[in-house]
């Protein structure tokens, strides 16, 4: 079980590099959370960070006051964290249409969106190969359209670490947030 700096050492630049944009001390959803690598950083920055994944094993283990794991299962008909709001939204390495879209209706005003996954092309690479868990071509740009969110950043691309693999990725906010958003995080 790696500790809390490895796990953070290990979360995704995408993540590390907008996550400080996230209202201070709100409470954040770090959704599909995995191992913790990026529910660990959260609660470093001070955030209350609900994390929610079908095994939450691994972040049980994180004992901080600051994260409440929850075992949920994702894909049911309904969905199962309806009424919740969040200053912030993050969600690697995971996708799951058919409610996608209530990741948006679950932000708060100037609520932040940091958003990667595989995209389609990926197969090329290796898993996940099934189109059901690619991205297609703007897909989340689509998203933030849908929804009036204000694109911070976006890329669709290749890249080799930590391993090989087509991405999209989306940092974006719900609101009128983007006057405040230093110049180093605007696209």
């Amino acid at each position: 079980m790696p500790n809390a700096h490895e796990l953070i050492l290990n979360a995704s630049p995408w993540v590390r590099r907008f996550a400080p944009l996230i209202p201070s001390g709100e409470s954040v959803l770090d959704l599909a959370c995995g191992s913790g690598r990026h529910t660990q950083l959260l609660a470093q920055l001070g955030h209350l960070v609900l994390a929610v994944d079908q095994d939450i094993t691994a972040v049980k283990a994180l004992q901080s006051p600051l994260i409440t794991p929850k075992c949920l299962n994702l894909e049911q008909t309904d969905w199962p964290l309806s009424g919740l709001q969040f200053a912030g939204i993050v969600v690697c390495n995971y996708l799951y249409r058919p409610h996608i879209d209530h990741l948006v209706e679950m932000l708060q005003k100037n609520g932040v969106l940091i958003y990667e996954t595989f995209a389609l092309g990926n197969g090329e690479f290796g898993k996940p190969s099934n189109p059901n868990f690619l991205l297609n071509p703007g897909e989340l740009l689509a998203l933030a359209a849908r929804h009036q969110l204000q694109v911070i950043a976006y890329e669709d691309i290749y890249v080799d670490q930590p391993k090989p693999a087509m991405v999209q990725r989306l940092c974006a906010v719900k609101g009128g947030l983007k006057e405040r958003i230093p110049l180093q995080f605007q696209a």
